[in-house]
């Protein structure tokens, strides 16, 4: 048996999807554990390429049980479009199963999302207004209805007209907004329920049975490390934990099960949204990579913003992580860089650091600390051999090992599957 968790270890969009979709060849099942639609996992396989934002990005191998775990917060009507997606383009969605303790994003969550942010104006965080951080504001508030209560009419009648007035008030007499019609939320609701219901399941006895039977599991993660809301750029920040910690909860598989914990390092950093980035690069550099490496969101199609690949960001995220192992994706994306550069510390004011401060305005305000590399100017995205790599690209790959104190198993130079060099095998 082999429990692995696959974290994203910067500040997400480090290609997961990928990686998720190369080891559930051999997985038994892969768990959705965290987020929501706003994350946005990327697969490119013989079927073709495929932006995941719900569906566990194992879903293209039918012996895998592709499961969306209770810590996920799950909007109905993306899922059955992203559902009814899969099945027009050939692919079998008969292994997808829903935790009935997963929680619902309802329209006021999503309506209060964008009233909300732009009420922030200059301080807006950049959320995708996808209703993520209300529906995990009320699952910690205790208003949340989950995916059970959709199994009812009348139970889920009664969970909204519960919670309505409430929202209708903030609407109505903070926003300026009309109100929401009980009957209209309803009925949108329960037909959703009766489309989803042969799916949602009590994920966590079939969990259970998985690890008694010594299935291999992937845990597969939403967002990165960095967004964390606990250890991340606070405020900037999601609303669930993306750390292996978070795996345990958003599964219900207990912390002495996990066997790996993997950590996917992108070669370079990059950020969607607000909040301090401190290699971000606003220049001709920052913008080749960005086109390179085609750097816009799955989920937004936003720019996302591009710098040098940040030591002290990778350090932390393994300390908190306790990555048994790393993955480097888009080495290739450096190929034609005559030097590249790593943040190995932070200058604040007169003091030079190397941890990851709390103060998100120390963090604005600081300077990097580089160290320059010489570049290998050389294609590497056919290469699929470690030994075979240049050896500019290699050091470049030993140096980050020593910064983050983690050895990588797979150097991805490709989006395709088979774009991957297995140094050391993970399942």
């Amino acid at each position: 048996m082999s429990v692995v968790a696959v974290i994203g270890a910067q500040w997400g969009d480090e290609g997961k999807g990928k990686i998720v979709d190369l080891l559930a060849e051999k997985a038994d099942a892969v768990i959705r554990y965290s987020g929501g639609d706003n994350a946005g996992h990327t697969v490119i396989n013989s079927n073709g390429e495929f932006k995941l934002h719900i569906v566990p990005s194992g879903i293209c191998y039918p012996h895998a049980a592709c499961i969306i775990g209770n810590g996920v917060v799950v909007n109905p009507r993306v899922l059955l479009e992203e559902m009814d997606s899969l099945k027009n383009r050939g692919v079998d969605i008969t292994n997808l199963h829903i935790s009935d303790r997963a929680h619902v994003i309802m329209p006021w969550h999503i309506l209060l999302d964008g009233l909300e942010e732009e009420a922030r104006g200059q301080s807006a965080i950049g959320t995708t207004r996808k209703g993520i951080g209300p529906a995990f504001a009320d699952k910690a508030a205790r208003k949340g209805i989950r995916m059970c209560d959709m199994l009812d009419a009348d139970t889920l009648k009664s969970r909204i007209q519960n919670v309505l007035a409430a929202k209708n008030d903030l609407l109505t007499k903070i926003y300026n907004k009309p109100a929401l019609d009980l009957q209209l939320v309803f009925d949108e609701y329960n037909g959703y329920a009766q489309r989803l219901r042969a799916f949602i399941k009590d994920t966590t006895s079939m969990i259970s049975d998985l690890v008694s039977r010594g299935s291999n599991i992937v845990l597969e993660g939403a967002q990165g490390t960095m967004l964390d809301p606990d250890f991340g750029s606070y405020p900037f920040v999601t609303s669930s934990s993306p750390l292996a910690a978070g795996a345990c909860l958003g599964s219900g598989i207990n912390p002495r099960r996990i066997d790996r914990v993997v950590g996917i390092f992108k070669a370079y950093t990059t950020r969607v949204g607000g909040g301090p980035m401190p290699t971000e690069l606003k220049d001709k550099v920052g913008e080749y990579i960005r086109e390179r490496a085609h750097e816009y969101g799955a989920t937004t199609g936003r720019a996302r913003r591009c710098g040098w690949f940040d030591a002290v960001v990778g350090r932390y995220s393994t300390e908190l992580n306790g990555f048994t192992s790393g993955i480097l994706t888009r080495l290739d994306v450096l190929d034609e860089m005559e030097t590249v550069k790593v943040c190995v510390g932070y200058q604040i004011g007169s003091r030079i650091v190397d941890r990851f401060p709390a103060d998100v305005e120390a963090l604005e305000g600081c300077q990097p600390i580089y160290e320059e590399l010489p570049g290998w100017k050389s294609p590497t995205s056919d290469i699929r051999d470690a030994k075979k790599l240049p050896g500019n690209a290699m050091r470049y790959v030993k140096k980050l090992e020593s910064l983050i104190g983690c050895p990588f198993h797979i150097i991805s130079i490709g989006p395709r599957r088979e774009q991957s060099i297995t140094v050391k095998k993970i399942i």
